[in-house]
């Protein structure tokens, strides 16, 4: 109730804010900076609240219930908070409702700037309030089920926030936008204020998307950083088409009559964030993607309201399209101003493919079964149109804006480009695209360093164009110049791969059996790979063990051993069943309530080995979302055994036999062993690509 009492004032005071806002009378504006400031701190309540559920174990509200539990870490209670739909709404708000504060105290937009902003605060509480995180807990439970294994990792707990704080700047240029539509503004009383606060929004957009592939790299074992999932491309298009603000607002700093494209990227930029957020959470995509949100209730919700926003933009700069600024985008075919234009017009195919990629599970469904493109779609058609960014960001930089000038004849550039289709030749891709895209990536690296060092280009452009083209030739490099292959390795026998020397030195288990370790030397260099288990020993998730060198990353994906030793013995009261060492007895067993649905569950099981009995009382932790138990030894450890289950009647039991725990680390594996060359160099460029933009902002 306290938790939705402050969504509720948040909602009611961002509406106050607008109404007095949309007056424009200075008395009322102040008024609206206090609403505004009062909103935020019903934002701050509500996610302040929902922490002190989340820190005090109250599994009684279904959110906390669903993404925490008594015994996760403190950092991970963090990554709860934001880990469902429910959760990263709100903070969502949270985000937004700061920036708003800042706005409005600094000033940095009009009266009807804040208006319009203020309206898209109401739109996110009114959110929030259609999907709670405040609902109670159906059925009582005494703990939680906890925050999937996957996302119990540091990087995942820093990519939501931040792609979130992309999600919620990416705000103001669609409020600077309708603004200056409505009041007729002139391009220079707010093109600066929106390129500032993109270029921010876009940084942390990025970097989001970065982490979030370096995440997947580091822990999904698949060997890739990128998999084209609907999900990872509806952050990716709002970037691309905010990249495409970007350029056409520098371009129309010179020539205004481009002024039209630059609204309508401001108004596809935040509704693309809007659609993105009703695909991964209608449900739509629940078939298709390891990310998305299925069977939720919320998705007629964000179509409505993402409907909203972007018939509301177009409509207005439709109204207004008569009032824009008319005559000549460019001077000329090589001007500077045709060949950035150009480069946004290739930005808005490659975002059009994607969205009709990620889309296409909606679009089927519409006549029939729902379907989605395969990973080749996207590489196809994405990967010519990389090659003719490329080339217009090379010849961009060669030009300077206004008269046209260039800086070095384009000829003296062509030894970059052969050089990069050289390096991704040695590196072994023998693909023609590929090998023209590493000599695209390295032109436009050396092309931004020359317009910088000419003073045509900013460092902050500089840089990130720069680790753009980084980043291309480490994806060529490390993704067509990949060898990969899958070999079974037995313990302490050395297998020579791709000119390396990997040795399988078997498992090891930590002494809380939380996790075990797959253990390999790489030349020598010893490197692991972690199994995260559940508390019942079965695997929950696993990372893969990486040899980082400066030539790339050997790459390890160990996958469980086919025959593991484990068998399941399906035990009558009084009788035995066999394995190949012992013989195994069910006497019975005895149940205790422990409340909160939970029972504790104990078999009497009898073991002989034909000459010794030893009795054993495996127990299993009865929940309403399941059961846990862990293996206890017999016979000094030679097997252990593990109560699954006993029958209602208890005249039946379910037990798992075990290997011996020496016996289970010594047994050989089938693993994934890859080749990624200069892969590092990806994550150096999208460092820069990030650092570079936070730079270009003091421009």
């Amino acid at each position: 109730m306290i938790g939705t009492i402050f969504l509720a004032v948040t909602l009611a005071l961002s509406l106050c804010a607008l109404l007095c806002y949309a007056t424009r009378a200075e008395r009322l504006e102040r008024w609206g900076r206090l609403f505004t400031l009062l909103s935020l701190a019903g934002a701050a309540g509500a996610s302040g609240y929902l922490m002190w559920l989340i820190f005090g174990n109250h599994f009684e509200i279904a959110y906390v219930a669903s993404y925490s539990s008594a015994e996760l870490p403190a950092v991970y209670k963090f990554s709860a908070f934001w880990a469902g739909q429910q959760g990263s709404f709100l903070l969502w708000l949270l985000i937004h409702a700061v920036a708003g504060v800042m706005l409005s105290f600094r000033q940095r937009l009009t009266s009807v700037g804040m208006a319009v902003y203020m309206f898209l605060q109401a739109l996110l509480a009114f959110l929030v309030m259609a999907k709670s995180p405040f609902l109670p807990q159906e059925a009582a439970v005494e703990n939680g089920v906890g925050l999937n294994p996957l996302l119990q990792d540091p990087w995942m707990a820093i990519h939501p926030p931040v792609i979130f704080i992309g999600y919620a700047l990416l705000a103001v240029p669609f409020a600077c936008s309708a603004a200056a539509l409505i009041e007729n503004q002139k391009a220079k009383q707010w093109l600066e204020q929106a390129r500032r606060w993109t270029l921010v929004a876009w940084a942390f957009l990025g970097a989001g998307i970065f982490i979030g592939g370096y995440w997947a790299y580091k822990v999904l074992g698949w060997g890739g950083f990128w998999g084209w999932d609907p999900v990872e491309n509806s952050s990716l298009v709002p970037w691309l088409v905010a990249g495409i603000f970007i350029h056409v607002l520098r371009v129309a700093r010179v020539r205004e009559a481009v002024l039209s494209m630059v609204h309508l990227a401001a108004v596809f930029a935040f509704s693309l964030v809007l659609y993105g957020t009703f695909l991964t959470r209608s449900g739509i995509l629940g078939d298709f993607s390891v990310h998305s949100f299925s069977g939720t209730s919320i998705g007629m919700t964000i179509a409505v309201v993402n409907a909203i926003v972007l018939v509301s933009g177009l409509l207005l700069l439709t109204v207004r399209a008569n009032k824009l600024p008319k005559g000549e985008m460019y001077p000329g075919y090589n001007s500077r101003e045709f060949i950035v234009l150009l480069g946004a017009l290739v930005l808005v195919f490659i975002a059009a493919v994607i969205f009709l990629g990620m889309s296409m599970p909606l679009l089927t469904q519409l006549v029939g079964r729902p379907a989605a493109v395969d990973t080749d779609f996207y590489v196809r058609t994405t990967l010519p149109l990389a090659i003719v960014m490329m080339f217009c960001i090379a010849f961009a930089c060669l030009h300077r804006y206004g008269d046209g000038s260039k800086i070095v004849a384009g000829r003296m550039l062509g030894i970059f480009f052969a050089a990069g289709a050289g390096i991704s030749w040695l590196a072994g891709v023998r693909q023609l695209l590929p090998i023209v895209l590493a000599g695209a990536a390295v032109l436009g690296a050396a092309a931004s360093v020359l317009s910088w060092r000419k003073k045509a280009l900013g460092f902050g452009g500089m840089a990130a164009h720069f680790g753009l083209g980084l980043s291309l030739l480490a994806i060529v490099l490390a993704g067509s110049g990949s060898q990969s292959t899958s070999r079974e390795l037995n313990v302490g026998e050395p297998v020579t791969l791709y000119g390396h020397e990997i040795v399988y030195k078997g498992q090891q288990f930590a002494d809380d059996m939380s996790a075990k370790y797959y253990i390999y030397t790489v030349d020598g260099r010893e490197v692991r790979a972690l199994t995260k288990l559940h508390a019942n020993g079965e695997d929950a998730a696993r990372e893969p063990a990486i040899d980082k060198t400066l030539a790339g990353d050997i790459y390890i994906a160990p996958t469980p051993p086919k025959d593991s030793g484990r068998q399941e013995l399906i035990l009558k009261h009084g009788r035995m069943a066999m394995d190949d060492l012992y013989a195994y007895r069910y006497e019975g067993a005895k149940m205790e309530e422990q409340g909160g649905g939970r029972m504790l569950v104990t078999a009497a099981i009898a073991v002989t080995d034909g000459e010794t009995i030893e009795r054993v009382e495996p127990a299993i932790q009865a929940t309403l979302e399941g059961g846990t138990s862990k293996p206890v030894d017999v016979f000094g450890g030679k097997k252990r055994v593990r109560l699954t289950g006993v029958s209602a009647d208890q005249k039946q039991a379910r037990l798992e036999i075990l290997p011996s725990l020496e016996t289970e680390t010594q047994q050989a594996i089938t693993a994934s062993i890859s080749t990624k060359p200069f892969i590092w160099m990806l994550w150096l460029g999208s460092v820069l690509v990030c650092v570079g933009t936070l730079a270009a902002v003091k421009k």
